[in-house]
């Protein structure tokens, strides 16, 4: 059992808390960009079920963040996620304008 923690490890943590702050926010940003475009209710409503959902994405987010193998993959997979369900709506703005 390793009982000296050296500054690899600490880097390590630093690094997926610095995720889990940026990449997870990102990704409840473009999930919630996403589901204002998908959910087939009137505009408020998917706007607040949305923004709501995006907590749970974001906790969701977090939780893989600590789990992931390494703190590169803690970083690439949010965003790569968040950078997919961010495409859709800016590559479709007319479904953004749909009462």
């Amino acid at each position: 059992m390793r009982t000296n923690t050296g500054w690899q490890d600490r880097t390590g943590v630093v690094a997926r808390i610095a995720a889990a702050l940026f990449a997870g926010y990102f990704l409840a940003h473009g999930a919630t960009a996403f589901l204002t475009l998908v959910l087939p209710l009137g505009r408020a409503d998917r706007v607040v079920f949305a923004s709501l959902l995006s907590f749970a994405v974001w906790t969701a987010g977090v939780i893989y963040i600590f789990a992931a193998r390494s703190a590169w993959r803690a970083w690439w997979v949010p965003t790569l996620a968040a950078s997919a369900l961010l495409a859709i709506p800016l590559l479709l703005p007319d479904l953004a304008a749909r009462p």
